[in-house]
């Protein structure tokens, strides 16, 4: 299955794991790499000693390729685009910022790199900034999100219109149909979170894990636009955050309710009452935690099987 992606990344299948705070560490992305797809190391929770800590561990259980995702607004950005440097690190996705940041810094290591859009404005400003890739993500995924609320199927081909370089789509992806549906869109390949959420490998707890296979369709709700767009479970945080939304809550109020460390205590440590449960749409679909090389088998047989089918179709 060779295409613009799987060449640009030196990958077998066009299929990305996520990135994702307190979810994606070295176990998951090695075993994704592993599989045939690309894993990422999520450093947006990670500090930079943790996130070199998760390199090393990635390079000793993984000969594929695999890359790290880095939110730029980061508040130890420099530290962490350092690691990624010396330690030898080939591809990175960027997200949450500005591409003109860093690419270029990346590009002249000879680091690939893709960052993570939620517009065709977006998307042409990273093009600009001279990135190999975008990732449409649409508003159906989970964790921090565009304020357009454009879903993954009007983005993909809005995007696909107006660029040149490779596209991966994300949000609302987690089977192999739905990854045929994307690129037949225009994607050239597909970045899938929220499903690699709900694996054995994924470092996120396991009530939290639990959690997300018990999500039914509507359990999920984009939020909290004024400070970072975020898609949550609906639990006693989420309900605090609607109620202060009624009260006419200020941005500060809002700010004060949020608090620390709120995804840590949610994804991290198990707070399925008090913690912010970041995960998308799709989780309605999600119904048990599995390997991460089993996911990437379903997926890719699935995705096989939808192609065929739609070749059987005579019209």
């Amino acid at each position: 299955m060779q295409n613009r992606i799987t060449q640009l990344l030196g990958i077998q299948y066009p299929l990305i794991q996520a990135g994702m705070v307190w979810a994606s560490g070295w176990r998951l992305a090695s075993a994704v790499s592993n599989a045939g797809g690309l894993g990422l190391i999520g450093s947006g929770s990670m500090h930079p000693e943790v996130l070199l800590e998760h390199i090393q561990k990635c390079q000793s259980a993984t000969k594929n390729p695999f890359g790290v995702n880095v939110p730029l607004m980061y508040p130890e950005i420099d530290k962490i685009i350092d690691i990624i440097i010396h330690t030898g690190v080939k591809i990175v996705f960027t997200s949450a910022g500005n591409p003109n940041s860093y690419t270029s810094i990346l590009k002249e290591k000879g680091i690939t790199v893709v960052h993570v859009v939620s517009s065709v404005k977006f998307a042409l400003k990273a093009q600009s900034a001279g990135v190999d890739a975008v990732v449409a993500e649409g508003f159906e995924a989970g964790g921090h999100n565009g304020r357009e609320e454009t879903t993954t199927l009007v983005l993909v081909p809005a995007v696909k219109e107006h660029i040149k370089i490779p596209l991966i789509a994300a949000g609302g992806i987690a089977s192999g149909r739905a990854m045929l549906s994307a690129m037949v869109l225009g994607a050239d390949g597909v970045q899938i979170g929220s499903r690699f959420v709900a694996t054995h490998e994924a470092s996120s707890h396991i009530l939290f894990k639990q959690k997300v296979v018990e999500v039914g369709e509507g359990d999920t709700q984009l939020t909290l636009k004024e400070l970072a767009p975020v898609r949550l479970i609906k639990n006693k945080f989420y309900e605090d955050i609607q109620k202060a939304y009624a009260d006419c809550a200020t941005t500060e109020e809002l700010k004060g309710i949020l608090g620390r460390a709120r995804a840590k205590h949610g994804m991290f440590e198990g707070d399925l009452v008090e913690g912010e449960l970041e995960i998308g749409q799709v989780a309605a679909l999600i119904h048990e935690i599995k390997p991460a090389a089993e996911i990437m088998t379903d997926i890719i047989q699935e995705f096989r099987q939808a192609r065929q089918a739609l070749q059987d179709y005579t019209f």
